[in-house]
């Protein structure tokens, strides 16, 4: 119980002081996932005004912030995650599962005009610590996450997605450029240095 209480206090500490946390509380974004994106963006012209975005394991609402910012009054955000999540000017938000079919069912219906032009995840499972069982998890939803965007995207979209270096990483990347023109991997700046995180950047929808 020691252990875990010293390495809970030392997460805090490092939390409290990373650089990224601090600035996102000075410029007003709702976590410092946001820079993550803002970088992705900046280097890979992800977003932008007018498109129409999908974003999965949206809560707190950083990446669907940036997005709104990103797209404008003509564009259009819809945000979705099992957990609650404040609302967002310009952000449309489905709380649920996705692959649940009453909420699969709900997406599908948001985007029966017009087709999302990016579908991006930052969903992560509630870690244990423990590599065997956490891999698989986070393997799951990115495939979870591939499967709607090509479901939903139209020739020409992208997918960008959180995934974790480890099993199951290269079929994955596999899959991505079978469906995909252009499949990248991103470290940003804003990951920290010892994560295995890395974000899938695929272009050129087929």
């Amino acid at each position: 119980m020691g252990k875990k209480k010293s390495s809970s206090r030392a997460w805090l500490k490092e939390h409290r002081e990373d650089p990224y946390v601090q600035r996102a509380q000075k410029e007003g974004y709702r976590s410092r996932a946001c820079y993550k994106l803002l970088e992705l963006n900046e280097r890979d012209r992800l977003i932008r005004p007018g498109m129409t975005v999908l974003d999965l394991g949206a809560a707190p609402g950083g990446w669907s912030q940036v997005a709104a910012n990103l797209v404008g009054a003509k564009g259009r955000v819809v945000a979705s995650d099992i957990l609650p999540m404040d609302s967002l000017a310009g952000v449309t938000f489905l709380q649920g599962d996705f692959t649940e079919e009453a909420i699969y069912q709900k997406l599908l219906a948001e985007f029966e005009l017009a087709p999302p032009q990016l579908v991006m995840s930052d969903m992560a499972p509630n870690l244990s610590g423990m590599t065997a069982v956490d891999q698989p998890r986070a393997m799951a939803l990115v495939e979870l996450a591939l499967d709607l965007a090509v479901t939903l995207l139209p020739p020409g979209g992208a997918f960008v997605a959180k995934v974790f270096h480890g099993e199951g990483f290269e079929p994955l990347l596999k899959a991505c450029r079978g469906q995909f023109d252009r499949v990248l991997t991103r470290k940003p700046t804003a990951s920290r240095p010892r994560s295995r995180e890395v974000y899938l950047v695929a272009t050129g929808k087929r």
